[in-house]
């Protein structure tokens, strides 16, 4: 695997225009033109910026066009937040699993922070086979206990995953990366640290199920996640603003987001 292609700069052509542009000269009181400094320094420093509504970005999603067509004949799946892989889901989201990632939280909430029992962990994790378990050990005091107990829990019973625990300098870096370019988050989601790293890591990204709108593309009511209706805690993520970067990055071909039904549900993406 290598990294992924070059990313362009663009200009924006009409700004320029507006740069350019020449008005006419007309002076106007002391206190008017320190009121204007004022209000363009204001404006400079925190710029005026609407976040798209769900409407809007829909229809901006549907002007798109043309449907992508892959050559692969197989692919390795990466899969976010430990999802169900039963026979039920099978058909739409596939079975494949290389490396799974595992936030802290869906351990505390789901397996009760492995303090009662471990047995149903172990089980649930059966269906991975012989994935990677990937976790934000020490990213937060909060996360590093639950994925220590997940480690010792695995190897205790010989399973066949294997854990493996984030860098941290990684996702700060990652987190400050995304940050300079517009998201406003206390922190990103699990899936957008899992997509930076396959665009640093795969020749080619396709991602499935990155859809944080609550209709689909045909004004369809649609669950948060293909399994359960479970949001995100609110005012944790900004997944809107993390869907419109994504969405940029498909638009200038560097990762695939696949918003229809494939045309081939035997070549699953990677989710």
């Amino acid at each position: 695997m290598s990294p992924c292609g070059r990313a362009r700069r663009h200009t924006s052509r009409g700004a320029m225009a507006v740069l350019a542009w020449k008005f006419p000269r007309t002076r106007l009181p002391v206190g008017a033109s320190a009121l204007c400094v004022v209000v363009l320094c204001w404006l400079y420093i925190f710029p005026v910026y609407r976040l798209p509504n769900e409407k809007e970005i829909v229809q901006g999603v549907l002007q798109q066009g043309a449907a992508w067509r892959r050559n692969q004949t197989a692919a390795r799946v990466f899969r976010c937040n430990l999802p169900p892989l039963s026979s039920e889901y099978t058909k739409d989201v596939g079975s494949k699993s290389h490396l799974v990632t595992a936030n802290p939280s869906i351990i505390r909430q789901r397996f009760q922070n492995l303090l009662w029992s471990r047995k149903t962990f172990v089980d649930h994790m059966k269906v991975y086979n012989h994935s990677y378990i990937y976790m934000p050990a020490f990213s937060m005091k909060t996360g590093t206990e639950p994925s220590l107990r997940v480690y010792y829990t695995l190897s205790d019973v010989g399973a066949n995953q294997t854990v493996l625990f984030a860098n941290p300098n990684f996702l700060r870096s990652i987190g400050k990366f995304w940050k300079s370019r517009g998201i406003h988050a206390k922190r990103l989601s699990t899936g957008l640290f899992l997509v930076s790293a396959a665009l640093g890591l795969c020749e080619e990204v396709a991602i499935y199920g990155f859809w944080p709108f609550s209709v689909n593309m045909h004004e369809q009511p649609i669950s948060h996640h293909y399994y359960d209706n479970v949001l995100p805690f609110s005012g944790f993520h900004a997944m809107p603003e993390e869907f419109l970067q994504l969405w940029y990055l498909h638009k200038i071909g560097a990762l695939r987001m696949q918003l229809d039904p494939c045309e081939d549900t035997s070549l699953p993406l990677t989710s």
